[in-house]
């Protein structure tokens, strides 16, 4: 299917949808599309970034396939979500190659980047890379200036192109930043955000893997997410320490950043693999078959990231932590590098959709619609 027949697919189905409005108590999709008698293309991208995936509207539509309408909203919206990252990223031949298959780019990026630390390392010589390092100190693998540089080049590629994404989804759904993060919008997507308050199916949870509704998918979430910060949080700490205060890693095990990352590894553990497990069991009418790569890619990344993180503070006074630290640098500098392609701009578009549905239940609210 083209971009041009998903358009008119969308905007048929979403006719249909605003004449029946039977779930129109299930999230915030369909209150907004309340909002609307047309449906543009950037009106589409919204919707479809605000959607949360619960799947409860498939399975209490009387339109739904084998109805001649075929209307599967699951199915619609994430093949919206998978355009619409290829819509606004940049520059265009990346995002149609993580696209095509995102877990192979997203591993090979991996690979190169664990051969450049490789590579960092043995220029360093004296065999570093395969023995125990007293007090697990890695910059005795990686020197502090050659992990600054890398990280600091990376850090601002992805953030240079994610924001090139979100101009460009910001621009698409008529809306400014200035407004979308004003205080009193950005205290209510904030408190939605937290709670990830529209994964519950209109209370009942996700029809997920199947039929049956259930809260598991929104628990595997809040595990992702706040793993997720907690990862950050830590990472924040410790540069705090050391650029701040001159305290190295690196830092006892009971240390703020060592607990904060200890506790985000876990979550990162237990959300992405089991989002990852539910994901390959899910009904396959309203999956998008073509690109479950591209949306598998950041659980991979996440769940492999964790996993290295974690074994790398479990052995780093051993002779493994040159091998492990080189294979966690790799992932999480891949995990950055293809964010603003993966499933990672997700979160980010879904943030601001959930601002602009603050702002149209406010403007609603002004006008006395």
């Amino acid at each position: 299917m083209d971009n041009k027949e998903l358009i008119a697919q969308g905007q048929q189905m979403m006719r249909i949808c605003n004449s029946c409005r039977y779930c129109e108590g299930l999230c915030a999709v369909w209150r907004s599309m309340e909002y609307r008698r047309e449906f543009a293309e950037g009106d589409l991208n919204y919707l479809a970034n605000l959607c949360h995936d619960c799947s409860e509207c498939y399975f209490a539509c009387q339109y739904a396939p084998p109805h001649e309408w075929e209307i599967n909203p699951p199915l619609t919206f994430a093949r919206f979500r998978t355009y619409s990252y290829e819509k606004y990223a940049w520059p265009k031949p990346i995002a149609s190659a993580f696209r095509a298959n995102g877990l192979v780019v997203s591993l090979v990026t991996a690979l190169a980047l664990i051969g450049v630390v490789f590579g960092i390392v043995q220029v360093r010589g004296q065999g570093v890379m395969w023995k125990a390092v007293e007090g697990g100190n890695f910059y005795e693998i990686v020197s502090h200036n050659a992990l600054v540089a890398l990280f600091g080049v990376v850090g601002v590629l992805s953030v240079a192109v994610l924001a090139v994404g979100v101009g460009r989804f910001i621009k698409d759904i008529n809306e400014k930043l200035s407004e979308l993060l004003s205080p009193a919008t950005l205290k209510m997507t904030l408190k939605e955000t937290l709670a990830l308050e529209y994964l519950d199916g209109g209370g009942w949870g996700c029809s997920y893997p199947d039929e049956k509704s259930s809260p598991v998918r929104r628990w595997l979430h809040h595990f992702t997410f706040y793993g997720f910060l907690l990862c950050l949080a830590a990472t924040t700490v410790g540069f705090i320490y050391d650029f701040v205060f001159g305290w190295q890693a690196p830092y006892e095990y009971l240390s703020l950043p060592v607990v904060l990352g200890t506790l985000g590894g876990i979550g990162l553990l237990v959300g992405p693999g089991g989002l990852l497990f539910f994901k390959y069991r899910r009904n396959r009418e309203i999956t998008d078959e073509n690109h479950s790569g591209m949306d598998s890619s950041f659980l991979v990344l996440l769940l492999l990231a964790s996993v290295s993180g974690l074994l790398l503070l479990l052995l780093r006074e051993t002779s493994a932590l040159g091998i492990l630290f080189a294979i966690h640098l790799g992932l999480v500098m891949s995990l950055f590098l293809t964010a603003p392609y993966s499933k990672f701009v997700h979160g980010v578009y879904r943030f601001l959709a959930i601002a602009k549905y603050a702002l149209e239940r406010k403007r609603t609210q002004a006008t006395g619609g």
